[in-house]
């Protein structure tokens, strides 16, 4: 079976507080859009599962990949036959985009429908969770409010133009998480993000919906915030970092072309596309 992971985009990240257990507890919501992953499973001759990764190298063992994680813990659940995995690398890694998340979660829902298994998303996404922060979202796979750790899903429904298109940049810098976090003062903002988002339009998102972690990460990589200054630039309707980084999108009117694109963000990866087909 084959199926294609997407990456995610962060509309809005409010760090809210430190928890005691050294986490944060955050509001933010999360998207689809349509850059992908190839991801295929198939029955194995052998008594072992095997993942083969082309594509994007990343910095990974394949057994100590997500994918594989993902298909370990099924098998704590339920009985089924070792398999061959194939995963083509399309979306950057260290990017804010949620790439391995995609592939773990897929890879989770892939077997479960492979297999006949008969879990619900609800029960997936609680497996996801183990997995990582972002990965219960692609369990569901639609505008969700991720709030606690992230983990706390429920949809959110986002009134957006048909004629929207998105625009991601990643610049050729990581941006750590751990590091994204120490620089955030969090604060619970005086109009929480449901509501911020559900009472204006999206070109009325700039400047009210914002990425806590914008602030920290831009005064040490510049060149991040020199993508957002960027796009607001060539018009978009509404930019942001996604993530703690260091991919920036814009959200446009209508498409803009690629090879203008390609010129001004020399040495950046790019994806170009409508937002709803």
């Amino acid at each position: 079976m084959i199926v294609f992971p997407n990456a995610k985009i962060n509309i809005g990240l409010d760090v809210l507080n430190r928890r005691s257990d050294g986490y944060h507890d955050i509001s933010t919501v999360m998207m689809p859009i349509p850059w992908c992953d190839v991801l295929e499973i198939v029955i194995s001759d052998g008594d072992r599962d095997h993942l083969s990764i082309s594509g994007r190298s990343i910095d990974c063992p394949p057994d100590k990949n997500l994918v594989m994680k993902a298909v370990a813990l099924m098998r704590n659940y339920a009985g089924f036959p070792s398999v061959n995995i194939f995963l083509h690398k399309v979306i950057p890694d260290g990017a804010g985009l949620g790439g391995g998340s995609a592939d773990a979660a897929f890879a989770l829902k892939t077997i479960n429908e492979m297999f006949l298994l008969g879990f619900s998303d609800e029960l997936l996404a609680g497996m996801a969770s183990s997995l990582g922060a972002d990965c219960p979202f692609f369990i569901y796979n639609r505008p969700m409010l991720c709030e606690g750790t992230g983990t706390t899903l429920s949809p959110i429904n986002l009134v957006l133009p048909e004629n929207l298109w998105v625009i991601v940049v990643k610049p050729p810098v990581a941006v750590s998480t751990k590091d994204a976090y120490a620089g955030v003062a969090p604060c619970v903002p005086a109009l929480k993000l449901p509501e911020l988002l559900t009472t204006h339009t999206v070109d009325q998102w700039q400047g009210k919906v914002k990425n806590d972690f914008e602030k920290s990460v831009f005064i040490k990589y510049p060149e991040i915030k020199s993508v957002k200054d960027n796009l607001i630039d060539m018009g978009a309707v509404y930019s942001a970092m996604s993530g703690s980084g260091s991919s920036v999108f814009g959200l446009f009117y209508g498409d803009i072309l690629t090879d203008s694109l390609s010129a001004k963000f020399t040495g950046c990866d790019i994806f170009v596309k409508k937002l709803f087909s």
